[in-house]
């Protein structure tokens, strides 16, 4: 069995990172905070958001302008240590 490469990203590029968190006011801040900090400024319109069937937890796709692999990677990692987000997609 051989192993498929993932595809290549040509940076800069629009990117979407959905992220799964508890729903609350303040989850929401911490990961719009954590974007803001690794892509600022945050495009109009670029967050969509959306609850679970019971309303425990959010999702949130904001759609950022990647610059490379570190960018992602250092965001991936900041949310995680958020302690709110349950997962980064």
């Amino acid at each position: 069995m051989t192993q498929q490469e993932p595809p290549k990203i040509e940076f800069p590029c629009d990117y979407p990172i959905k992220v799964i968190a508890d729903n609350h006011e303040e989850a929401r801040g911490k990961v719009l905070a954590v974007m803001e900090q690794h892509a600022a400024p945050l495009a109009e319109g670029c967050v969509t958001e959306r609850l679970s069937r019971e309303g425990r937890f959010m999702s949130l796709t904001v759609t950022i302008v990647a610059t490379g692999k570190e960018q992602l990677e250092r965001i991936h990692v900041d949310l995680k240590a958020t302690g709110v987000v349950k997962m980064v997609m």
